[in-house]
């Protein structure tokens, strides 16, 4: 048994300089954020903590909180379990630290959201200030079909409270704001940004201020009109490890920004590339243009978008039938997200979060396109040619 100290000013002043002195340690620090969610069930070793304050038991304060790392370590390692067992307990300890940031909160990234934090994230800030409307629930599972449940509330106020209940190890929490508007030091707190249902000029301006941070920040962009779907990927020069026969290679990868990929000439690319690249540059290039917001295209604005459509073929040198009118139509009318295609991209996402975070596997270099109409998944490298792998 740990000696008693005398109750005594000095003796007590004692044991709180020894608690500062646990709680300085980086590693305690970390350990005291992640319990911070579980309070209710360590709130005998919370109760334990402050009698031995109080009393100078400073020998019982370690004891706790050991004690209470060895339950943490515990929950964890139970519920990760089967993940644990296919990537393997360093990549978890990875994900347990990674703190991820998301812009735009619609069907396909409530869909990875769910992912992420089910896989046990350290931390994720959603933000998005636009309140809920008819159209954010057709798609958006998070967010239940009950006025009083969301009268006021934004978005990712919504999101945050229906996340917390899937996995109470993840710290999540809502930032408000305009993400255009947060100076680069806002981006150092974060390992991965995703950004959705945002403009061409947000996607270039986040993305430049991602690369302008001395870590190395992963970053996503992610958008589904009715049934198809992209993914941008950047993820800097990223190196990797993956197995071949019996041993690790250790690989690494160039990616370039998004203003980079998009601005590499048509006639410069392979030929079989996915007709969806093209298009989603064409309304993309309308909506930036027009200056209206993604999503808020109609029917009646396909004069402009068949006109912007020749200018850029003829720039660059291809032919117009590498975009056809179905397809940049099909574009335009699918304002809304389809469930279905939101968690077939919404997975995808995850899964190539999780392998940058982990850093095990191949990840996507750097489009993926996604068409329900052929159920065909096409990953393409958009890249000048020294920007390879």
């Amino acid at each position: 048994m740990p000696k008693k100290l005398k109750h005594q000013n000095n003796e007590q002043d004692a044991g709180l300089k020894e608690l500062l002195r646990i709680v300085d340690e980086p590693k305690a620090r970390w350990i005291l954020w992640r319990t911070q969610p579980l309070i209710p069930i360590f709130s005998r070793f919370a109760r334990l903590l402050k009698v031995a304050s109080f009393y100078g038991y400073c020998e019982h304060l370690e004891f706790a909180l050991k004690l209470t790392v060895q339950v943490v370590v515990e929950q964890e390692t139970a519920l990760y379990d089967r993940q644990i067992r296919v990537w393997g307990a360093d990549a978890q300890r990875r994900l347990s630290k990674s703190h991820i940031l998301v812009y735009g909160i619609k069907g396909t990234v409530a869909e990875f959201c769910k992912n992420i934090v089910l896989a046990g994230v350290g931390s994720l800030t959603l933000v998005d200030d636009r309140v809920v409307n008819e159209e954010a629930l057709s798609a958006n599972f998070l967010i239940l079909p009950d006025d009083n449940l969301f009268q006021g509330k934004t978005l990712a106020e919504v999101c945050c409270d229906s996340l917390k209940e899937f996995n109470p190890m993840v710290r999540v929490s809502v930032e408000k704001g305009d993400i255009s508007t947060f100076g680069v030091e806002f981006f150092e707190k974060f390992d991965v940004v995703v950004i959705s249902c945002c403009s061409l000029a947000k996607k270039k301006l986040i993305n430049q201020k991602c690369r302008k941070l001395s870590k190395r920040v992963a970053f996503y962009t992610v958008d589904c009109r009715g049934s198809c779907g992209e993914i941008f990927v950047d993820l800097q020069n990223y190196k990797y490890s993956k197995k071949k026969l019996e041993e690790n290679i250790d690989c690494q990868l160039e990616y370039p920004s998004f203003e980079e990929a998009i601005s590499v000439p048509w006639r410069a690319l392979p030929r079989r590339v996915s007709k969806l690249y093209f298009a989603m540059r064409v309304i993309e290039g309308f909506e930036d243009v027009e200056g209206s917001n993604p999503g808020e295209t109609l029917i009646a604005d396909l004069p402009g978008v068949l006109k912007l459509r020749k200018e850029l073929c003829e720039t660059n040198s291809l032919n117009e039938s590498q975009i056809p009118n179905a397809l940049l139509e099909r574009l335009l009318i699918g304002t809304r997200e389809y469930p279905p295609v939101c968690a077939i991209i919404g997975g995808i996402l995850g899964q190539e979060v999780i392998k940058a975070i982990s850093g095990k596997g191949d990840p996507l270099k750097n489009f993926f396109f996604f068409d329900a109409m052929d159920g065909k998944g096409l990953i393409e490298d958009i890249s000048e040619p020294n920007t390879g792998s």
